[in-house]
C-alpha cells in the first residue's frame, strides 16, 4: 500500500471543536471592552475578529498537521510519518499488533470520522502505540479487520455475544462514593465554567449570606443540602453510566474479544485472546453491598489510558449483578481453551458462581488479628488528633470530638477489619491462580498460571512473628503483580511451588540445605 493521508474532513471537525476556545475568549473580551465603555458595534466587531483569528489558527495548525502526516500498511508493518517542527517515522510490526481502539466523539461522529489507536500490548508511554487521527469510519473499520484479521461472528453463533447492555443495570450506577459528593462536584465544575466566562457568582457577600441562612435553620437546612447533594450525585452517576455504557456489547470474534460502548462518544476496543492473562472481579464496597460487581481484563498493555484519559480501559463490563459478573468473568477467563466457545451455563442465566468463589482457602486467624490491631490503632490515632486542637486552645467541651471519633470509629473499624479478613482467600485451579483481598474495594483475580514469570516473597517483622507472608505473582499483564496477602508461611511457599512447577524449587532447595 502506498502512503496515504488522513481524512481532510478533520478540518470541519476542528473548526467546530475550536468553538470551545472561542466562547470563553470572546466572553472575557466582551466583558473587558464593555467595562472600558467601548461602543456595542466595536465590541461585536472585536469579538468576531478574535473568533475568526482563533478558528483560523486552529485550522492552520490542522492543515499543517494533515499535510505532514502520512501512513501506510505493508505486508509486514504499519507505518506513520508525522510532525510539523520535528519529523517522526514510527512503525509497528503487524505480527505484534494486539489491540485496535476506535473512538469518535459526537463532533467526529457527525463528520463520519474515527480516531484509531493501534497497540502492541506493551505498556503505554513506551512508543508502542500509533494513533491515526482521524480516518473515515469505514476505512477505520476496514483497517481494524485487516490488522487483526477479524471477521464478525454471526449473532447466533455460540462464540458471538458474551454480554449486552440491559438498562436495568443503571440502578448500580449510584453505588459509588462520588454519588454523595455529586452536588459539590457539580458546584465546582459550574464555578470553573463561569469563571472561564468571567462570571463570579460566589462573592464574599454571597457566601456570607448563604452561611447565615444555614446557621439560622440548621436542622432543616443541613438535611436539605445533603439531600440535594445526593440527588444531584445520583442523577449525575446515572447520566454518566448512560453516556459511557450506552449501546454496550461485549462479543467474541475468532481469536479475540471486541468491546463496543458509548452513547455520545463511541468506543470500540478489540483485544486478542492470547493477550489475556486472566480476569478480575472488582467489588467496591457500596456496589458489593448492593449486590453488584464489575469485570476487568488482566491483559498485557492495559491500564489507565494515556493522554490524560481517566477511563479504565481494562473494564469489560459496567456495574451489573454479581452473579452475572461471575459468569462473564468465568467465560472470559476460559477463552482460548477448546471448550471456551461452549460454556456449561448460559451467561444470561443467574445461578452458578464462578469456580474461584466456592473453593477459596481461608487465611490464618493471625491475618484477622493483624487487621483488628491496625483498625484499633488507626481509630485511636484519629481520636488523638481530634482532641489535640481543643486541648491546645482550651476549648470548652473539647472532649466531644475525640469521643465522637471513638464512638463511631471503633465499631466501623472493627466491622471493616472483620470484612477485610473474611475477604482474604486464595485457590489454585487447573489453569488459574486465584486471589481475593480487600474491603473498601474487594478484588478477586483469576491469573493464568502460564503468565506468571516470577515470585516476590515479602515478610515484615510483624508477619514473621505471626507466621505470615505476602506472596506476589509477577506477570507482564495488568498491574504487573498480584498478591496473596497474609497467607501462612508454609501454605504460601507450597502455593507458589505448585502454581508454577520448577520456578521456586531451586530457592526452596537452597534454604533446606
Amino acid at each position: 500500500m502506498s502512503w496515504r493521508k488522513l481524512s481532510s474532513r478533520s478540518l470541519g471537525a476542528s473548526s467546530v471543536l475550536s468553538l470551545a476556545i472561542v466562547a470563553p475568549v470572546v466572553t472575557v473580551l466582551a466583558r473587558t471592552l464593555i467595562g472600558l465603555d467601548w461602543p456595542a458595534g466595536a465590541t461585536v466587531a472585536a469579538g468576531a475578529g478574535a473568533a475568526a483569528l482563533i478558528v483560523a489558527g486552529v485550522l492552520a495548525y490542522d492543515v499543517a498537521r494533515l499535510r505532514s502526516t502520512r501512513w501506510r500498511l505493508t505486508a509486514e508493518r504499519l507505518e506513520l510519518r508525522s510532525g510539523i517542527a520535528v519529523r517522526q517515522h514510527r512503525s509497528i510490526p503487524r505480527d505484534r499488533v494486539r489491540s485496535v481502539d476506535l473512538r469518535a466523539d459526537p463532533v467526529r461522529r457527525v463528520f463520519g470520522l474515527t480516531v484509531v489507536k493501534v497497540g502492541t500490548g506493551e505498556h503505554a508511554g513506551e512508543g508502542t502505540e500509533l494513533t491515526l487521527d482521524p480516518l473515515p469510519r469505514q476505512e477505520a473499520e476496514a483497517l481494524r479487520r485487516t490488522l487483526l484479521r477479524a471477521g464478525a461472528v454471526p449473532l447466533g453463533d455460540e462464540g458471538g455475544a458474551v454480554a449486552e447492555l440491559r438498562w436495568a443495570w443503571i440502578r448500580y450506577a449510584p453505588l459509588t462514593v462520588w454519588s454523595f459528593a455529586g452536588g459539590a462536584l457539580v458546584l465546582g465544575a459550574l464555578y470553573k465554567l463561569l469563571d472561564a466566562f468571567g462570571v463570579n457568582l460566589f462573592t464574599t457577600g454571597t457566601a456570607s449570606d448563604a452561611w447565615g441562612w444555614v446557621m439560622e435553620r440548621p436542622w432543616s437546612a443541613v438535611p436539605l443540602l445533603v439531600a440535594v447533594n445526593v440527588v444531584v450525585g445520583v442523577a449525575g452517576a446515572m447520566l454518566l453510566f448512560a453516556e459511557s455504557w450506552g449501546r454496550y456489547r461485549l462479543e467474541r470474534e475468532p481469536g479475540r474479544l471486541r468491546l463496543r460502548r458509548g452513547l455520545l462518544t463511541s468506543r470500540s476496543l478489540t483485544l486478542e485472546e492470547r493477550r489475556l492473562r486472566g480476569v478480575e472481579l472488582s467489588e467496591p464496597l457500596l456496589l458489593r453491598l448492593g449486590g453488584g460487581a464489575r469485570v476487568k481484563a488482566v491483559a498485557t498493555g492495559l491500564g489507565k489510558a494515556a493522554e490524560n484519559e481517566t477511563e479504565d480501559v481494562a473494564a469489560l463490563t459496567p456495574p451489573l449483578p454479581r452473579a452475572l459478573a461471575e459468569q462473564i468473568a468465568e467465560r472470559v477467563a476460559n477463552l482460548g481453551r477448546s471448550d471456551a466457545a461452549t460454556p456449561a451455563t448460559d451467561p444470561w442465566q443467574a445461578g452458578a458462581a464462578g469456580p474461584w468463589r466456592a473453593g477459596l482457602v481461608a487465611h490464618p486467624a493471625a491475618a484477622g488479628r493483624r487487621r483488628v490491631v491496625r483498625a484499633l490503632v488507626t481509630v485511636a490515632a484519629l481520636a488523638s488528633l481530634a482532641g489535640l486542637p481543643p486541648l491546645l486552645w482550651a476549648w470548652p467541651g473539647g472532649w466531644i470530638w475525640p469521643a465522637t471519633v471513638l464512638a463511631i470509629g471503633f465499631p466501623a473499624g472493627l466491622w471493616l477489619a472483620g470484612d477485610a479478613y473474611r475477604g482474604l482467600g486464595h485457590a489454585l485451579g487447573p489453569r488459574h491462580l486465584v486471589t481475593r483481598r480487600g474491603s473498601a474495594v474487594r478484588r478477586t483475580v483469576a491469573l493464568d498460571r502460564s503468565g506468571i514469570v516470577g515470585w516476590t516473597i515479602e515478610q515484615s517483622f510483624f508477619q514473621r512473628r505471626a507466621g505470615l507472608l505476602t506472596l506476589s505473582a509477577t506477570t507482564a499483564a495488568g498491574d504487573g503483580h498480584y498478591d496473596v496477602v497474609d497467607v501462612g508461611t508454609g501454605d504460601g511457599l507450597d502455593l507458589a511451588a505448585r502454581a508454577v512447577p520448577g520456578l521456586l524449587e531451586p530457592f526452596l532447595a537452597g534454604e533446606e540445605q
